[in-house]
């Protein structure tokens, strides 16, 4: 029987325990540091799915990962429970001025060739579908017409975990802090606390903070912890149809029920690991505030409910995940630095790291091996949220 030790507990973590536990037989440990996952991306995702990339490889994540989430309820179900995600999908809305206008157009051409589904709206367009936008400076809006909403992130690794553990995984609270390791393989994790875990093959899956592990196996992985703040808006505009709009600016915002969530790129420099309890109101205040009320007339009566942060796990080298086996090492894999996408591409991710662990062909995740990092060949998504 295949022994695996996963180190992270996160979404991402548990999706390629649970895989490696129902499909392969696999015996699986995954040591997590944390157990309430109170600063985990998986705990504060806002739980989006998209296929508008500019990568082939996220489209087709993302499309499978979709698949699965239409059938979680069968996939993930335990005796007790059929796990509910809340799925929706209204799609992603990309909005472009003229300066945009002609990316959005090459971008649509190379979605619809990989099957996305797809459509360009022209201002006419985008003012009849959604009467309550402004539409005034806008050249062009590229909408997901189906696989592309939202759902509930943690449901979803709840019921990643709960189906990996009916399936003979072990989740044990630890810190992983260095490998113990012979010739070219590693042969066992040392903790915080003194204890070892030992195994065939280990996954280095700890998110935002995957780098120092990787470092202990002489392996730079350009990943850290990138703040990004979400404010919950109160108001009483209704938005009928409301996707999750990408504003040319760089903000965005999707509703959820009578609410609305909305978001942007950070002011200012852009460090890493900040605290999460220290949101940036100003970034509301002086810069989303204005650009939702210009975009969404009805938006001005509006007051801020709450707010959060999370992390991105943001690989500096072209922002897309590594995924695959860590060159130098037999049996030392990573599944980390996702970028902000890790949640919803955690279904195919976690599956495709299952079938390699066990020897068996992983084609979704061929691009985005970490020897790319050696090679000198960043896979650029253009399309960052």
């Amino acid at each position: 029987m295949l022994d695996v030790t996963v180190i992270g507990g996160g979404v991402m973590g548990a999706a390629t325990a649970c895989f490696l536990a129902r499909d392969h037989g696999a015996s699986v440990t995954v040591i997590e540091r944390d157990p309430s996952y109170a600063r985990a991306s998986s705990s504060l995702s806002l739980s989006s799915i998209r296929q508008q990339f500019s990568q082939p490889v996220n489209m087709a994540l993302s499309r499978w990962s979709m698949d699965f989430l239409r059938r979680v309820a069968d996939e993930l179900a335990v005796p007790d429970d059929r796990p509910a995600i809340g799925l929706v999908e209204p799609g992603y809305l990309y909005l472009a001025t003229a300066a945009g206008k002609a990316t959005l157009r090459e971008l649509h051409e190379l979605q619809r060739a990989e099957g996305v589904d797809v459509a360009l709206l022209t201002p006419a367009e985008l003012s009849s579908r959604f009467p309550w936008m402004e539409v005034g400076d806008l050249a062009l809006g590229s909408l997901g017409l189906s696989g592309e909403g939202w759902f509930d992130g943690p449901a979803l690794h709840r019921a990643f975990r709960r189906r990996a553990q009916a399936c003979g995984a072990r989740f044990v609270t630890a810190e992983a802090v260095g490998f113990e390791t012979a010739g070219d393989r590693v042969t066992g994790v040392r903790c915080a606390d003194g204890s070892r875990l030992g195994g065939d093959a280990f996954v280095i899956a700890a998110g935002a903070w995957s780098a120092a592990l990787g470092d202990a196996l002489r392996f730079t992985l350009p990943v850290s912890a990138r703040k990004r703040d979400v404010f919950v808006l109160e108001t009483p505009a209704v938005l009928p149809d409301c996707p999750l709009v990408i504003d040319p600016s760089g903000f965005w915002f999707r509703t959820e029920g009578a609410l609305i969530l909305a978001g942007g790129p950070p002011r200012g420099e852009d460090l890493d690991d900040l605290p999460l309890d220290q949101i940036d109101h100003g970034l509301f205040d002086e810069m989303l505030w204005p650009a939702l009320a210009a975009r969404v007339p009805a938006l001005e009566a509006l007051r801020v409910r709450s707010a959060w942060a999370g992390y991105y796990e943001m690989n500096a080298f072209d922002h897309n995940g590594l995924a695959g086996r860590l060159p130098g090492w037999a049996n030392a894999f990573t599944a980390c630095g996702f970028s902000g996408h890790g949640m919803q591409q955690s279904p195919a991710v976690g599956h495709s790291m299952a079938r390699l662990i066990a020897g068996l062909d992983a084609p979704l995740i061929a691009g985005l091996t970490p020897r790319r990092l050696l090679d000198g060949r960043p896979l650029i998504e253009a399309n960052v949220i």
